[in-house]
């Protein structure tokens, strides 16, 4: 028996998870087992390499076709490094990912012609193919929740990723790659998105061992939901269901919802299990329920009970006792809380911070008490990653020249953090160039500094990238202008949940409303939809 099985998917959609389950099944099964990505890394050093090159943010010129011969590089390295040697001794050898994935990215993410990208592909692997290849199918609502809370359960501190900054619709575009590719070459779909992993990762083992036709798990059907209110009531029912396999994935789902009495029972009660999640989740919010569920999750999440203290209710004495309780234990998460803030309490908490989070903390801050902090930063050399990325943050939102040197000398090590600063500046030729030539790399990243911005230029920007940049709805939330109400429209097909997210208050409105109602009733399962709706209902004061 000699097997080679290929996990296919998007980003968070748990095909290493699934395939370390997998192969821990068939080895108890008495068979030889080995996984050319064990644990999420690469049997081969090279190919390994060439993955944290092809993810690496710096390289942000990248054109799409070099992007393409350095993924089908990178698995042609693995495949004749471990691949093709695992498979001379093995009975069934696992890869997370193979060619595929580079045919994906490249037609369905980046747009090159179609027949272009196969022939290099079937250069690349001279005919040689998997034996079955599995894509685990997911919402990319769920994936993304998943990576997101998985970043806060490891505190994880990595830049994103170079494919990420092309904003949240390139999973989207992805899942439909590989289902079309899927279609074509036969391959075997599971769905885990709401899935039990348990019951899948046995499914499969049986069918990988046996050869055999084996039965999956079947998709579970998700409620219809047609009104507010039905809404509402899936998406707790959906939390409640989530909450005892996926604690974290559950509590996410609460985040960005105010509170209320149901609202703050599910926190209450996933407070121990995904405290981390439970805290970020509370940013914004000015209750009793949230600041007593600041006060109990403050050991055990400091940096997210730190971030959660923005907004009216951080100028308040406790919010202010809170913070200086933190300082200890998270002094970074502190000073990131108090970017843009230049009241008095504020400057006498930056008193008690380490430079490295006082500098953190300028972001946003115009005056010109702050400027020796940032100069006194600067007199050390900035020759990594992690320090440019600091220095880019502290000038965030200012225009002037010093601020320009500092964003300019920094560009090199950090192009994204560099172009990120610019924040909200509109009345600034240089910051539109820079936004212009960033456009077509890091889309999201250039509508995250229009905010709210209303200059014709935005608007221009925003329209040039609607058709495939989610984040150009990120940049409207709240604004009642026709451009924004025509971009709403034509994306509602596209992206329901950002849509709705873009009203912000507007879905008060008797415009607003209309929008709601037809988003649902062309979306009734769409949870990510779902939980927009309830949030507009009652919006968070910003």
């Amino acid at each position: 028996m000699r097997v080679f099985v290929v996990f296919e998917g998007i980003d968070g959609g748990g095909k290493t998870t699934l395939s370390n389950l997998v192969a821990k099944r068939l080895r108890a099964r008495g068979l030889t087992v080995e996984h050319v990505r064990e644990g999420g890394k690469f049997a081969s050093a090279v190919t390994q390499a060439m993955r944290e090159l092809g993810r690496d943010a710096r390289n942000l010129a990248l054109a799409p076709r070099a992007e393409l011969m350095l993924y089908l590089t990178r698995e042609v390295q693995l495949l004749e490094e471990a691949t093709r040697p695992a498979l001379a001794r093995a009975d069934v050898v696992i890869a997370d990912r193979f060619v595929a994935t580079a045919e994906a990215l490249a037609v369905y993410g980046r747009g090159l012609p179609e027949a272009d990208v196969t022939a290099m592909v079937a250069a690349a692997t001279g005919g040689f193919r998997p034996d079955l290849t599995v894509l685990v199918d997911v919402d990319p609502t769920i994936a993304r929740a998943r990576r997101q809370v998985a970043k806060l359960v490891a505190r994880e501190k990595k830049p994103p990723s170079r494919k990420g900054l092309a904003g949240t619709a390139l999973q989207r575009r992805l899942r439909e790659g590989y289902r079309a590719i899927a279609a074509r070459d036969g391959w075997l779909i599971v769905d885990n998105t709401d899935a039990e992993l348990d019951a899948l990762a046995d499914a499969l083992a049986e069918r990988i061992a046996s050869q055999a036709h084996v039965a999956l798990p079947a998709a579970a059907a998700r409620p219809a939901a047609h009104d507010r209110a039905s809404a509402r009531a899936a998406l707790l029912a959906w939390i409640d269901e989530r909450a005892g396999r996926e604690p974290h994935l559950a509590a996410y789902f609460l985040d960005g919802l105010n509170h209320d009495p149901e609202i703050d029972a599910r926190r209450r009660a996933l407070a121990d299990a995904a405290p981390a999640v439970i805290a970020a989740g509370l940013k914004w919010l000015d209750d009793p329920v949230s600041w007593e569920l600041r006060e109990r999750l403050a050991e055990r999440a400091p940096g997210e009970v730190a971030r959660s203290i923005v907004g009216p209710g951080a100028l308040a004495s406790h919010a202010h006792a809170l913070l200086r309780a933190l300082v200890a234990r998270a002094p970074q998460q502190v000073g990131e809380t108090l970017a843009g803030r230049d009241d008095a309490l504020a400057w006498e908490l930056r008193g008690e911070l380490p430079l490295d989070a006082i500098v953190a903390s300028l972001a946003r801050v115009l005056s010109e008490r702050a400027w020796p902090l940032r100069e006194h930063w600067l007199a050390q050399p900035v020759t990594d990653v992690a320090r440019a990325t600091l220095g880019c943050a502290m000038i965030t939102g200012l225009g002037d020249d010093r601020a320009w040197a500092v964003r300019e000398a920094l560009q090199p090590l950090a192009p994204v953090a560099a172009l990120e600063s610019l924040g909200q500046l509109a009345d600034d030729d240089r910051a539109w160039q820079w936004r212009t030539r960033g456009l077509e790399r890091a889309p999201k990243i250039v509508m995250k500094t229009l905010a709210l911005v209303t200059d014709d230029r935005a608007w221009e920007l925003r329209e040039r990238v609607a058709a495939h940049c989610e984040e150009a709805l990120d940049s409207i939330v709240e604004l009642d202008h026709p451009r924004a109400w025509q971009l709403r429209e034509g994306a509602l097909d596209r992206w329901p949940a950002s849509v709705v997210k873009s009203l912000g208050a507007l879905a008060l409105g008797e415009r607003g409303q209309a929008l709601v109602d037809a988003a649902l009733a062309r979306h009734p399962t769409n949870i990510a939809l779902w939980r927009q709706v309830v949030m507009v209902d009652r919006p968070r004061r910003r």
